[in-house]
């Protein structure tokens, strides 16, 4: 090789060099606006232009630098849900889905369903044995766990309502794949409790697993996920669902018995529908239709309760718990029998939203003592805890809503070869077997039984609420089941006890959902409460934290307050 030639090729080399620089986010790395080495939570703060709240600090502060960078809402919001997709592995996503609910500064309003699919291969009896059992087990982990992922195809059906390139957006969390960010000692420990499932459950090993055990402060590194999220950022939808990732997925798919095809991820489409809206007060609020179940439940449980003078009970008085508890009782029992994707059954959501047969509902409600779930039925109608939500809100007055997930913590557990990402359990979300609960003790029938192309029951509760036609409230959770309950909670501590927004999000919880017949309660909740709730009938079980709610509240003076859950590494930023 001549001197001449190897100069060139080092010219040439360069030039490759800095054009991949060029590439990367100028404000991203160690020690510029988004350092994802050295980070804090932020629980709360009030901001002037913008504000997003969720589960990661690195996350939130990547969707804010997008809005003070020129971008809006939505742009924000795909930004943050890319990097969750790295920062925050156990729910973030791009091999799960969600739903988006917004209102445009025009007053618009979004719905956008991401939901995962059955895949075309999919049957009602594929998770039960030749006798007839439920095998959960091969629902909730592993690759036959896994319904066709609904992310991408979700963030570029949000990218008409955004004002900069997806390009821009995306590059953040290539970054973060590329060059690492520091964990937390929660990621670090949950990490480390998942290590033998995911070994178990993979054909190569991932980049969540290495020799030593992870400790706060640590570097995660994926290099193969970097790769994925760059096919999808210089091949558009494509990048994803056709090419060289569709056939990593597929490959993956052959070595563990899963089922998701070629024609099934080239086929997939996000799908907009029509928000539910219902009235409380005054307030107009704003949810997500089925196949969530969250939206519905939301107006059922509030509607029920709309006609007492709850506020006059007090903060988590018997008398107010009792009441929600007795519509959460009898909200969660329809959804297991009215409610499924609405492209493959009739779901009645004109009748069981209408005031008639909400009042019907509670006409055998009795303040002094506990219903029996065994005894309150679906009414007569004749026509994942490991979630992760966001919320943003712009100078525009654009208000962006999402809840995604990949079901169970880090989903089926299994990462895609050479792709980098993990796949959800979302099959499990659907009823494999009529009476056998899923993961999150939820039952179900006909309406929600898996079928090839069919969307599963969510109970994921993106909501935004307007205070005299304008914003008031970007809200939601994860938890599961738990969600519809945990907002609904939320809410009545804003609009009825006039909480503070951190006191609303962070106060203890309380959940019923019909099946068990318990009512679940968090650390810090009232003991005479519970003595009167007791006393009643109720049964009573301590639980854990479920919820991790991210809240922007418009205040009085139109400042933004934005709110982190203190359950989490949930954190807030702005500007």
């Amino acid at each position: 090789m001549t001197k001449r030639m190897l100069l060139g090729l080092i010219i040439i080399g360069s030039f490759y060099v800095l054009h991949a620089q060029e590439k990367r986010c100028e404000w991203l790395g160690a020690g510029k606006q988004v350092d994802p080495y050295h980070y804090q939570q932020t629980k709360s703060a009030t901001y002037k232009h913008g504000a997003v709240s969720s589960a990661q600090p690195i996350a939130s502060m990547v969707g804010a630098t997008i809005m003070k960078r020129g971008g809006n809402a939505f742009d924000a919001s795909i930004a943050t849900q890319l990097a969750l997709a790295v920062v925050y592995p156990g729910a973030g996503n791009i091999g799960g889905g969600g739903f988006l609910i917004a209102r445009r500064k025009t007053g618009q309003l979004i719905g956008l369903d991401y939901r995962e699919e059955a895949p075309h291969k999919a049957n009602k009896d594929m998770y039960l044995d030749k006798d007839g059992n439920a095998q959960t087990n091969l629902s909730q982990n592993g690759h036959l766990a896994a319904g066709v992922p609904g992310t991408v195809a979700g963030l570029f059906a949000t990218m008409p309502y955004a004002k900069l390139p997806f390009k821009q957006l995306i590059q953040p969390a290539i970054d973060l794949a590329e060059y690492g960010f520091v964990i937390t000692e929660r990621e670090a420990n949950n990490l480390n409790t998942n290590r033998d499932a995911f070994i178990k459950y993979n054909t190569v090993t991932p980049a969540f697993v290495k020799q030593a055990k992870w400790k706060a402060g640590d570097t995660l590194i994926q290099k193969q996920l970097a790769a994925t999220l760059k096919r999808i950022r210089d091949n558009g939808v494509k990048g994803f669902y056709e090419g060289e990732t569709a056939k990593l997925i597929v490959e993956e798919m052959q070595k563990g018995n899963g089922i998701i095809a070629l024609e099934d991820l080239k086929n997939y489409k996000a799908k907009p529908r029509t928000p539910i809206e219902f009235n409380y007060k005054g307030y107009n609020i704003v949810g997500f239709p089925p196949p969530s179940s969250g939206g519905i439940i939301l107006l059922q449980v509030m509607k029920m309760v709309a006609k007492y003078p709850i506020a006059s009970y007090g903060f988590q008085s018997a008398q107010a718990v009792q009441l929600m508890v007795e519509a959460e009782r009898r909200a969660y029992a329809d959804r297991a029998e009215h409610l499924g994707d609405p492209d493959f059954w009739k779901v009645p959501l004109k009748t069981m939203s209408s005031d008639a047969y909400i009042a019907n509902r509670m006409k055998d409600y009795d303040p002094n003592k506990a219903s029996k779930s065994s005894d309150i039925k679906a009414g007569e109608i004749k026509e994942s805890e490991e979630t992760t939500h966001l919320s943003i809100y712009d100078a525009e007055g654009n208000m962006v809503s999402v809840t995604t997930t990949l079901n169970g913590g880090y989903g089926s557990k299994t990462v895609v070869g050479g792709a980098g990402f993990l796949l959800n359990n979302e099959m499990d979300d659907f009823s494999i077997k009529p009476g056998v609960a899923n993961y999150y003790g939820a039952v179900g029938g006909a309406a929600n039984a898996i079928e090839p192309g069919k969307r599963m029951l969510s109970s994921m509760c993106p909501v935004v609420v307007l205070k005299n036609n304008k914003p008031y409230i970007v809200a939601g959770t994860p938890g599961g089941t738990t969600i519809p309950t945990s907002v609904f909670q939320t809410l009545m501590n804003l609009l009825e006890f006039n909480m503070t927004a951190s006191d609303a999000v962070n106060k203890p919880k309380f959940h019923h959902q019909h099946l068990p017949d318990e009512v679940y309660v968090e650390k810090g909740f009232p003991l005479d409460t519970r003595k009167q709730l007791e006393a009643m009938g109720y049964k009573i079980v301590d639980r854990g934290p479920w919820s991790r709610t991210e809240v922007i509240r418009i205040n009085a003076q139109n400042k933004i307050e934005a709110v982190a859950d203190k359950r989490g590494d949930d954190s807030v930023a702005g500007f």
